[in-house]
C-alpha cells in the first residue's frame, strides 16, 4: 500500500475549487447532488483510512485485543510510519465519532424543539405562529412536513411575496433539503478538509429552493424582492436557527435577478463546469479506489498473517 493509503486523507482538498465552480456554474439542483454526493464519498474514504491505520498501527502495542500475528513485519510495512500514524488515528477517529454524534444530536434536539413549538395547533402543511418575530422554516417530519411562518413576518410581505415565500419553503420539503445538509455536516465532521463543500451546499440548496419558488410564481424579480425583504426584517431564531438560516441573501438576490441557470444532465469537459464536474468524479474516484486497494491489501496481508 505505501504512502497511497495516506491519500483519502488529502485528497478532499481537490474538492475546494470543485465546490467554488459548481455552486456557481451548475444548477444548483445538480451542484446540490454533485458537493453531497463528492462530499459523502470522501469523507467515508477517509474514514476507512484512518480505521486501517488504527488496525495496522496499534495491533502490537500491549493490551491490543486484536490478534499479536496482526503485529508482523510484513504486516506493519505495508503501512508507512506504522507506529506513529496508528496512534495518531485513536485520537482523530474518536474526534470523527464525537463531532458526527454532536451533529445528529442537535439535529434532532432542533427537530424536537421545532415541533414542541407547534403542539396543539391543527395537522395541515402549513403552520402560522401568532408571533410578532418574523421567521419562517421548512420542517421536515413525517408525511410532506410543515411549512412554518409567523404573523409577524406574513402581515410585512406583499400578497405575491408571499406566495413566493410558500414556494420557497415548499420547494425545501418536496426536495428533501435537509437530507443534503445533514449528509454534509456529517462529511465536514469526518474531514476538515471538506467544510467548503458544506458550505457550498448551503447555498446551492438555497438557490434550489429559489429557482423552483420562481417557477411557481413566474417572476424570478418577485422572488428575489421577498428574499430581499425576508433577510431585511428577519432575524434568526435562537432556536430553531437550524431550519431558519437564509444563506448569503445578496448572492441569491443576484442570481435570481439574472437569467435562469441552464438545465444539463451533465456538462460538456470543454467547458469550466465540465472541468469542475469531472474533476469531482475523478477525484472521488480516485480516493475510492485507493481506499480500496488499501483495505483489500491490507486484508489479504492480515489473513495470511492470522493462524486458523
Amino acid at each position: 500500500m505505501g504512502v497511497f493509503v495516506l491519500l483519502p486523507l488529502v485528497l478532499p482538498l481537490t474538492a475546494w475549487p470543485v465546490a467554488r465552480l459548481a455552486e456557481q456554474r451548475l444548477h444548483p439542483r445538480a451542484a446540490t447532488w454533485l458537493l453531497t454526493v463528492t462530499a459523502c464519498a470522501l469523507a467515508l474514504c477517509s474514514t476507512l483510512c484512518l480505521t486501517l491505520l488504527m488496525v495496522v498501527g496499534t495491533a502490537q502495542l500491549p493490551g491490543n485485543p486484536l490478534p499479536d500475528a496482526w503485529s508482523d513485519d510484513e504486516v506493519r510495512e505495508a503501512v508507512p510510519y506504522d507506529e506513529v500514524a496508528g496512534q495518531a488515528a485513536i485520537p482523530a477517529l474518536l474526534a470523527v465519532l464525537a463531532g458526527c454524534s454532536r451533529v445528529l444530536w442537535r439535529h434532532l434536539r432542533v427537530r424536537r424543539r421545532a415541533e414542541r413549538s407547534l403542539a396543539g395547533l391543527p395537522r395541515r402543511t402549513v403552520a402560522v405562529l401568532p408571533d410578532p418575530e418574523p421567521y419562517a422554516y421548512a420542517l421536515p417530519g413525517r408525511g410532506r412536513g410543515r411549512v412554518v411562518v409567523s404573523t409577524g413576518l406574513l402581515t410585512r410581505l406583499a400578497a405575491q411575496e408571499r406566495r413566493a415565500l410558500f414556494a420557497h419553503e415548499r420547494a425545501h420539503l418536496a426536495g428533501g433539503h435537509h437530507r443534503f445538509l445533514l449528509l454534509v455536516q456529517l462529511a465536514a465532521r469526518a474531514n476538515p478538509f471538506l467544510r467548503p463543500l458544506r458550505t457550498a451546499v448551503s447555498y446551492t440548496v438555497e438557490r434550489w429552493a429559489d429557482e423552483e419558488a420562481a417557477g411557481v410564481v413566474r417572476s424570478r424579480r418577485t422572488v428575489a424582492r421577498a428574499i430581499g425583504r425576508a433577510a431585511l426584517i428577519s432575524r434568526p431564531h435562537p432556536v430553531l436557527a437550524g431550519f431558519a438560516a437564509p444563506g448569503p441573501v445578496p448572492r441569491r438576490v443576484a442570481a435570481l435577478l439574472g437569467p435562469a441557470p441552464a438545465v444539463h444532465a451533465w456538462p460538456s469537459l470543454f467547458t469550466a463546469v465540465g472541468v469542475a464536474a469531472w474533476a469531482a468524479a475523478a477525484g472521488t474516484m480516485i480516493s475510492a479506489l485507493s481506499s480500496a486497494n488499501s483495505a483489500v491489501t491490507l486484508f489479504l496481508v492480515l489473513k495470511a498473517a492470522t493462524p486458523l
